[in-house]
């Protein structure tokens, strides 16, 4: 049976879909059947939002819902934001984790659609320019990917929404205060969080 909804810690994870925009090179899904015990490969199909909802149960009883499986959760954004309209009107709160790419794979600016549905946003940045994200997230939009990920995370910001920038800190010392300089001029926060082995 697949894994639409898993438990770490505090928080219940959503596992929405396997697709995403990228490859990057120090993703947990490239060498790992199981994450934290789970399997996150879905071979029965993507779930709706009856399922996702079923699986959480009482979202009161975490942290926050969070989403982030083994894909990009924007790619099945009209689930996302009924599953977060479901955990808001029953006083839980939402976190997405996302690589910033909802709006070239939605193709329009979804930033408005997310207001108010979202707690936080953590987009991954993880370089400090295109010729780095390219490099290290190998994106399947090689010449947007970069820019599509700045575009989405400042219309966050005009949007209200409370987003700040992560970066892994497999980059190394010198590029991660490359990405503080970018986060610092895009006027969104940055942090700095471990590599998953």
């Amino acid at each position: 049976m697949d894994t639409y909804t898993y438990v770490i810690g505090k928080n219940c994870y959503v596992n929405l879909t396997n697709r995403c925009t990228n490859r990057c090179t120090f993703c947990v899904r490239n060498d790992k059947q199981t994450f934290e015990g789970y399997s996150l490969w879905l071979k029965e199909g993507e779930p709706n939002a009856q399922q996702v909802i079923d699986g959480i149960g009482d979202p009161k009883k975490y942290d926050e819902i969070v989403f982030c499986g083994y894909g990009e959760p924007t790619y099945r954004l009209d689930v996302m934001l009924a599953v977060c309209d479901w955990v808001h009107e029953r006083g839980g709160k939402t976190r997405l984790n996302t690589n910033g790419h909802g709006s070239i794979i939605n193709q329009r600016d979804i930033a408005p659609e997310l207001a108010g549905r979202l707690d936080g946003i953590n987009i991954s940045l993880n370089a400090s320019d295109s010729a780095r994200y390219q490099k290290l997230c190998r994106p399947i939009y090689p010449d947007m990917a970069f820019d599509s990920m700045l575009f989405f995370a400042r219309a966050c910001k005009a949007q209200g929404l409370n987003c700040w920038f992560s970066v892994v800190d497999c980059i190394g010392e010198e590029e991660i205060a490359a990405c503080r300089a970018v986060a610092e001029r895009t006027g969104i926060p940055l942090r700095v969080r471990p590599t998953i082995e």
